[in-house]
């Protein structure tokens, strides 16, 4: 067995993993199983950097605030701001404290200037975006970024009489944004007000912008850049996502918290799919978030289930969304120790390569009607792979150690 697994090991290098595919997707998704270790986003880096020179990628996403990413994006393009400033305020989640998203970015930016003295055609440059909602694991932002961005946009274009309201109206009906991400309200429904007078006629307008900015899109899309109209989507799905995110933190029900981990994902799976519109992207977040079978987890005490971003877009792209997924052997400052034999990631842990490209059908394949134990996680925050689901992903890529750095 273990020569047999050995045979279908390789280099993580773009030709082991294009291999694995049938052709090359719009969406490429790469996991990871836990968050926060620059050992597994250094290896993303040159895999990415492969992918973009090798294989003609142009857009770089990961799990990051969609509207913050702007930031980075103006940045990579264009030189706006430093990367200091950037890496402070371009990322949610902390992410731009990690030296390997420091690295990607600063590559991302010498990419678009090193062709020549006037940089790459805006057509050749790359792009960086952030797939995941401005949603934090304490609160949600506010929408009044997202729909005064929305509404700017098309008070700029438009007739004053088309619109629904003045931004006079939708600052009133905001308030202070305070009220909006206070930490209690995650837990507590009647703290939000999500579910408000002044929410309900916020959700109306918002509705009734973005089916202004669809009506016109043909003036829209000839009065200014196509970047223009793919920001002013971005901030319509955004503001219509966050004020339902809000509307589900007011709930009482028991869906509750089923419906805000199935609202992130569907945000995402937006942003994925704007993404692939305008051409192909590579994608890295949680195996979690990008995997096609269900998500789950459990949340306050309950058992959660829902379809992820990955899922979702999957079942609009078909072959042209491919992922895959990401294992590891130990992270042993976290107290995950070196697997079991008899788990999935410790039938890998015994291959010789410290980091491969496994083809997860194939491995399916050889280990036949007998799976291997799932791995249990001591530590909350890492999360094996469901031996069950094997073939779901087009390959894996297992790190056997994650070091402290």
């Amino acid at each position: 067995m273990a020569t047999d697994i050995k045979d279908i090991a390789h280099a993580v290098e773009a030709t082991a993993v294009m291999k694995l595919l049938p052709t090359r997707p719009r969406l490429l998704a790469v996991g990871e199983p836990t968050h926060g270790e620059d050992t597994l986003l250094d290896l993303r880096n040159d895999l990415f950097r492969q992918l973009v020179e090798q294989e003609g990628y142009r857009t770089i996403a990961i799990e990051s605030d969609c509207m913050t990413g702007l930031v980075v994006d103006d940045y990579v393009t264009s030189g706006t701001g430093s990367l200091d400033e950037v890496m402070e305020h371009g990322f949610s989640h902390g992410w731009g404290a990690s030296a390997a998203n420091r690295e990607l970015v600063r590559w991302m930016r010498a990419y678009n200037v090193r062709a020549d003295h006037d940089g790459r055609p805006a057509s050749d440059r790359l792009r960086f975006a952030g797939v995941d909602g401005p949603l934090e694991i304490t609160h949600a932002a506010s929408p009044r970024q997202a729909l005064t961005a929305l509404h700017g946009h098309l008070a700029a274009q438009v007739d004053a009489d088309l619109l629904p309201c003045t931004a006079e109206t939708l600052d009133r009906l905001l308030g202070a944004d305070g009220r909006w991400t206070d930490p209690a309200a995650m837990m507590d429904p009647a703290r939000s007000v999500g579910q408000s007078a002044e929410a309900g006629q916020l959700r109306l307008l918002a509705d009734e912008l973005v089916a202004l900015l669809e009506a016109q899109a043909p003036h829209l899309l000839a009065a200014a850049s196509r970047d223009d109209w793919d920001r002013a989507c971005l901030y319509g799905r955004t503001a219509t996502g966050l004020l339902r995110y809000h509307h589900w933190m007011a709930d009482t029900s028991p869906a509750r918290l089923t419906r805000l981990a199935g609202l992130r994902d569907q945000m995402m799976a937006q942003n994925l799919l704007a993404l692939a519109a305008r051409g192909p992207a590579l994608v890295h977040a949680h195996n979690s978030h990008l995997q096609r079978q269900k998500s789950t987890v459990r949340m306050g005490g309950m058992p959660l289930e829902w379809w992820g971003a990955g899922a979702l877009v999957s079942a609009r792209l078909g072959e042209g969304y491919a992922f895959v997924a990401m294992a590891l052997g130990t992270i042993r400052h976290q107290g995950v120790d070196t697997p079991p034999r008899d788990t999935v990631e410790g039938l890998l842990y015994a291959l010789p390569e410290d980091h491969c490209v496994i083809d997860a059908p194939r491995l399916a394949t050889t280990l036949g009607a007998t799976r291997p134990a799932p791995r249990v996680s001591p530590w909350f925050g890492y999360a094996p792979l469901d031996p069950a689901h094997l073939a779901d992903s087009e390959g894996i890529v297992f790190v056997k150690d994650v070091e402290h750095v």
